[in-house]
């Protein structure tokens, strides 16, 4: 299903591509902030832990409907781990747990027009998914689990030449109940573990690069000779 489901948006990013005014390549650098995760249903049914923030990078594919708008589909991803992270598994225990997450998003974006042709600001929403992995060292257990996301962004481009730009963003991600027990964090416990999750919310800043290939729906007027 999952396939189907990414063959689907990729014909139908396709076809509209084959449609777009102007296309860029956008590529992500970020810092992405620590994250807290818990979940309690007893004293022997629990974890606690914090995802560390770092590095987050990524790019996308954006193509240009109309002016004004863009339409991008984006991976993105980070690596990280959970340092000292509490659960229960025949008595209390802590792990290092690592981490990584991906993140496949579909996304429209507004850009509006500035008294500078060379600043360029935005917002945007997206929707897609979450691929998750966990690993725990302490027992050896893995998890691979996908969930539905979705995001918020708001950035500026600042166009150096008229073809490459440099990207300031904010993001905020989120993996709508990503985390649960047993099973998705590899701790054990009875059963497959706990059945409350804990949302993933990655907030990052920074930015990165963008470049237009061909004409593009949002380009600048052309400058006028003066007489």
């Amino acid at each position: 299903m999952k396939k189907q489901i990414l063959f689907a948006a990729a014909f139908l990013f396709a076809g509209l591509l084959s449609q777009a005014q102007g296309v860029r390549l956008n590529g992500y650098t970020s810092y992405v902030f620590d994250d807290k995760v818990d979940s309690k249903y007893d004293n022997t049914n629990y974890y606690s832990g914090t995802i560390k923030g770092g590095f987050f990078w990524g790019a996308g594919i954006e193509f240009s409907p109309r002016k004004f708008y863009g339409v991008e589909l984006a991976y993105l991803r980070q690596d990280s781990h959970l340092p000292d992270f509490a659960y229960y598994d025949a008595g209390p225990k802590t792990s290092n747990l690592k981490f990584a997450s991906n993140w496949i998003m579909l996304g429209g974006i507004r850009y509006f027009p500035s008294q500078n042709a060379r600043v360029e600001p935005y917002v945007g929403a997206q929707l897609g998914m979450a691929l998750i992995n966990t690993d725990n060292p302490r027992n050896g257990r893995s998890s691979n689990f996908t969930k539905f996301a979705w995001g918020f962004r708001g950035g500026t481009n600042i166009w150096l030449t008229d073809a490459v730009g440099l990207k300031l963003q904010l993001q905020l991600l989120s993996a709508v109940q990503a985390l649960g027990g047993g099973f998705y964090l590899g701790t054990g416990g009875s059963g497959v573990g706990l059945s409350t999750y804990s949302t993933l919310l990655q907030f990052n800043i920074g930015g990165g690069l963008t470049f237009k290939l061909g004409a593009h729906g949002t380009a600048r007027p052309a400058a006028t000779t003066p007489r």
